[in-house]
């Protein structure tokens, strides 16, 4: 038996409760790509909060709690400023949300890049303060040390190459990666930098779709593809992207609802009936006995 956490939807409170351990695990995931095919594609989308992390646990493989939680959730301009503490406060919250899916944690930017003695300390906080089962960490070839450090030392990590967002100051911006023959041959040696290092899946973001499914073909390790290619061996969105969330839709991105607009209906609504006096009704307040 293990001990997990149970949301309680009529309190929004967390409660221990004993639960058999069906949680799925890396090594699963990892042999899910065989002979360089994966039949059944690995789900991955982001998580922030427990109450998120409840709703998409059980259609998911993977919860990744991204820093892009940066951007989503505080409204910076890019994820360059999150710390450990906020990943290592929102890794715990989803991992208390979740019963069946991997749950991942992004190392934040100057967290790892130092050393792999660094990115030892950062990611074992991570997963002794969250319960979280491996890390992500960004760069291909320059931190393949750093993932064989980690891995030797008992820490799961998914590499990232392609798109990479905290070096967005270095990139210049969000644009695809691997239009020129150079560079394309860079993301696909940085994956299998990555693949050899110990890494068990490697996400692809941003690149042209050739790119993609070279690097899916070069690997053998699950290769993730965001703005990759259907070809990969599993996708990852950022969950408030699909839902429809924010005005601007990345190219990449397929939205599958518009909760903006409802939560905006919503709150109409309310703001009308408030001032009409019509809500709290009958139904919505206390009466004398």
């Amino acid at each position: 038996m293990s001990t997990t956490f149970q949301l309680d939807t009529s309190t929004s409170r967390a409660h221990p409760t004993p639960a058999p351990m069906k949680r799925l695990t890396i090594p699963a995931i990892r042999k899910r790509k065989q002979d360089g095919h994966t039949a059944e594609p690995v789900v991955m989308l982001t998580a922030y909060t427990a109450r998120q992390a409840q709703l998409l646990d059980p259609h998911c493989d993977i919860l990744l709690v991204g820093d892009s939680l940066g951007q989503v959730i505080y409204g910076l301009p890019s994820s360059v400023p999150v710390t450990l503490d906020m990943m290592i406060a929102h890794g715990a919250a989803v991992v208390r949300g979740s019963y069946h899916a991997v749950v991942v944690v992004d190392m934040p930017f100057g967290s790892y890049e130092a050393s792999p003695q660094q990115a030892f300390a950062s990611a074992s906080r991570v997963l002794k303060e969250t319960g979280a089962a491996g890390v992500k960490l960004e760069g291909g070839e320059a931190m393949a040390e750093t993932v064989a450090f980690l891995v030797a030392r008992g820490i799961p990590v998914i590499g990232h190459v392609g798109l990479t967002p905290q070096a967005v100051n270095v990139l210049g911006g969000y644009n695809a990666r691997g239009r020129s023959e150079a560079e394309a041959a860079k993301i696909v040696a940085d994956a299998r930098a990555l693949d050899a290092a110990g890494a068990f899946a490697v996400v692809v973001e941003g690149v042209v779709e050739p790119i993609a499914v070279a690097v899916t073909e070069a690997i053998g390790a699950i290769s993730i593809g965001i703005g990759g290619s259907a070809r990969c061996d599993g996708q990852v969105l950022v969950t408030e992207d699909m839902l429809g969330m924010f005005e601007r839709v990345p190219r990449f991105v397929k939205r599958y609802e518009n909760i903006a607009e409802t939560i905006a209906s919503a709150a109409q609504r309310y703001a009308e009936e408030v001032r009409a006096r019509t809500f709290p009704g009958p139904d919505q307040t206390y009466q004398p006995r």
